[in-house]
């Protein structure tokens, strides 16, 4: 019986979440909101249930629902952006952010998280053929201009995807990438990457972003899948690309055309990287972006954005402005690596520490690294267990005749 509470007990210790200190009590600092014009919407929809240890993930302070950038700067600009982060791509220092880790409706930046997942996986050079699954999309919304029954290079439907955010394009690479007959395969492939990368609060329910029960992610997971996204020299080729065509299908009596990128940023910001728009009536405008200034890298995440008075890329040009004035070790906690939450058993602890705590070692290192006394606990309470099975084993021995 003893031993099999003291079992109970290294459980305990290998499943209760590490203590991480809260932001101080401090009152929330509200975030800087331009005002917009009131617009009517379908009903936000319920967001899961808040979990504490997501909402820490990459440092304490993150877990506000308020405004958090390092002291002593100046304001970041007033946008109407619901949430947003600002982030350093290379170093992974998060700047400032409102609301990093509140639930929000993703739209067409999602098509990020289905090129995070889909790029590795697929040719660019391969010619495929549209479906009819593929072109099961929403009447009237975004469409690059597939046809079902036409071939095209995979290049040329994520140029679709990344330039005019088509939706069929979508249903395509997740179905190409899952390997089934429809996207389902793909959209399964794609939680599981955003699982890997730390995006703990992502659910897809759609390849494109199209609105679906039950899906969400927050500012601070967007900043982990762009991150994971311009890290792809592809994806950079793609996002910078101004324009290209969609060839003509004469099987299907359909003309080539040209299509333009819609993300302005490219066009009217020095250093612009690229990114994504997105905008369905529920989730407003989101927007990703991402700049290069002296060297550093920077990218910006909105979700629940309007238009007025300045467009959701304008809104992101302005935080990203702002971010460039910091000083390089300005940070109020950092963007999790690939994999660390997953790597070790210590890997959840560390990520929950804000800047300057040093990272897990890789999942090849010693599962020890980290959270050294969890482990000395552990190693305890085992000992503990050998040692009492071995004394009751002993006594028994014992009794016999």
């Amino acid at each position: 019986m003893r031993a099999a509470l003291l079992a109970v007990t290294v459980s305990a210790v290998l499943l209760t979440p590490v203590p991480v200190a809260a932001a101080g009590g401090a009152p929330t600092v509200r975030c800087p909101r331009a005002a917009a014009p009131a617009v009517s919407r379908p009903p936000r929809p319920s967001p899961p249930p808040a979990v504490p240890e997501q909402r820490v993930v990459g440092g304490a302070g993150m877990a506000t629902g308020g405004l958090i950038v390092p002291a002593g700067v100046d304001a970041p600009p007033a946008v109407t952006a619901a949430s947003w982060l600002v982030a350093d791509l290379d170093t992974g220092q998060v700047l400032g952010g409102c609301g990093p880790h509140e639930y929000g409706t993703p739209a067409s930046v999602q098509k990020l998280l289905l090129a995070a997942t889909m790029l590795p996986r697929l040719d660019p050079k391969q010619t495929v053929t549209v479906t009819a699954a593929d072109m099961n999309i929403e009447p009237g919304s975004s469409a690059v201009g597939l046809v079902e029954g036409g071939r095209y290079t995979v290049e040329t439907i994520w140029l679709g995807l990344l330039l005019n955010s088509g939706n069929e394009a979508a249903n395509a690479l997740a179905r190409l990438g899952g390997g089934g007959n429809d996207a389902t395969a793909g959209i399964r492939a794609m939680n599981e990457q955003a699982h890997r990368l730390g995006a703990l609060q992502t659910h897809a329910v759609t390849a494109s972003g199209l609105d679906g029960r039950g899906q969400f992610t927050s500012a601070y997971d967007l900043a982990l899948i762009a991150r994971a996204c311009f890290a792809d020299p592809t994806f950079r080729r793609y996002a910078l690309t101004e324009q290209a065509t969609i060839p003509a299908q004469p099987k299907q009596r359909t003309k080539g055309f040209q299509i333009q990128n819609e993300n302005q940023l490219i066009y009217r910001y020095p250093g612009a990287l690229g990114g994504k728009t997105g905008f369905t009536d529920l989730a407003r405008h989101t927007y990703v972006g991402a700049a290069q200034r002296e060297g550093r890298r920077l990218v910006v995440t909105l979700l629940g954005a309007e238009p007025a008075p300045k467009r959701g890329w304008e809104q992101g040009a302005a935080l990203l402005d702002w971010g460039f004035t910091l000083p390089r070790d300005a940070t109020v906690g950092r963007l999790v690596e690939p994999g660390e939450l997953t790597a070790t058993p210590s890997a959840v602890p560390s990520a929950l520490a804000g800047p300057g705590t040093p990272r897990p070692a890789a999942a090849s290192a010693p599962a020890r690294s980290g959270s050294g006394w969890l482990w000395s606990v552990i190693t305890l309470c085992a000992a503990g267990v050998l040692l009492l099975g071995g004394g009751l084993l002993w006594r028994r021995r014992r009794r016999l005749p």
